[in-house]
């Protein structure tokens, strides 16, 4: 059993995809299926069902997923423990992060800067749960997650709470009101991503309409490009966005207005993601960068 091997699962275990493990990995695809069938055969068990369309893992993957995290991280620890007596290297802080941040991104880049003058910044971008495990395993330094549930290993550090905004048809009568009651969208079919990719956006909307009195229509949704796109045509339908993404949003997209949902309004938190006992200044200045944009 090799670390890569273990890198490589997790990986795959992560994106449920080997193309987009592999793009992750930035090494070729074949290269990720030799490695894991080799740890396959070092251990004696199937990991990974490659039988159905999508990769999914099998009992015994989902049993060993936890302790690849766990022999990972415990080697980036080893690491750390000795960083300071060899040669000094200038850091990158490598930051995970998501769809949704719109403005507050160069904002808060801009003030870190401030405080930190010449830090050098990788933003990646990653699944929700990838970014919570590689911060886990030391992969990133820390990320930005709609998330306020315990992770261990990990703690949370609420910095924001974000307002979701309906997109809607700029024809349509709502798109005439500065805000827009939940109940009055109960006609109109919502488009929202499916439930693996953003269960708390999901859920926190389904629960919003069902406090307004209807079960929501869902609609197919796909990316943001064509999402925007086929609210403008045909069968009026509508969507969210966060605040900061739809300010970004509403100076380029023609045909949808953005406007605030009331009664109930939709708040969701932001959190940063950092490693149990890891304080280090760049760290420290990233978090009260973010609170001040928040």
């Amino acid at each position: 059993m090799e670390l890569r091997q273990l890198q490589y699962f997790v990986a795959v275990a992560e994106e449920l995809h080997f193309g987009r493990a592999a793009e992750r990995l930035h090494i070729v695809q074949p290269g990720v299926s030799q490695q894991i069938r080799r740890l396959e055969r070092s251990l004696g068990v199937a990991l990974l069902d490659r039988s159905t369309r999508r990769v999914e893992l099998t009992e015994a993957g989902r049993r060993f997923l936890p302790r690849a995290r766990y022999v990972l991280a415990a080697v980036q620890d080893a690491r750390e423990s000795v960083a300071a007596f060899g040669p000094q290297q200038p850091h990158t802080l490598r930051i995970g992060t998501s769809a949704g941040l719109g403005d507050r991104l160069p904002r808060l880049l801009a003030e870190l800067d401030r405080r930190q003058p010449g830090l050098a910044v990788e933003l990646v971008r990653l699944p929700a749960q990838a970014r919570l495990s590689q911060v886990a395993s030391g992969d990133l330094d820390a990320a930005f997650v709609r998330d306020d549930t315990h992770h261990a290993g990990l703690r949370l550090e609420p910095v924001w709470s974000e307002e979701l905004l309906a997109a809607l048809p700029s024809a349509h009568p709502l798109a005439d009101q500065e805000t827009v009651a939940v109940a009055q969208l109960a006609r109109m079919p919502v488009r929202l991503p499916a439930r693996h990719l953003n269960a708390r956006l999901v859920d926190a909307v389904v629960a919003a309409c069902r406090t307004a009195g209807f079960e929501p229509n869902l609609a197919p949704a796909t990316n943001d490009q064509d999402m925007l796109a086929m609210i403008t045509a045909g069968t009026p339908t509508w969507t969210v966005y966060y605040s900061s993404e739809a300010a970004v949003l509403a100076q380029h997209v023609n045909g949808v207005s953005f406007r605030l949902l009331t009664d109930p309004a939709i708040s969701m938190p932001t959190a940063l993601a950092l490693r149990q006992g890891r304080s280090q200044q760049s760290l420290m200045a990233l978090l009260a960068a973010s609170r001040v944009v928040g």
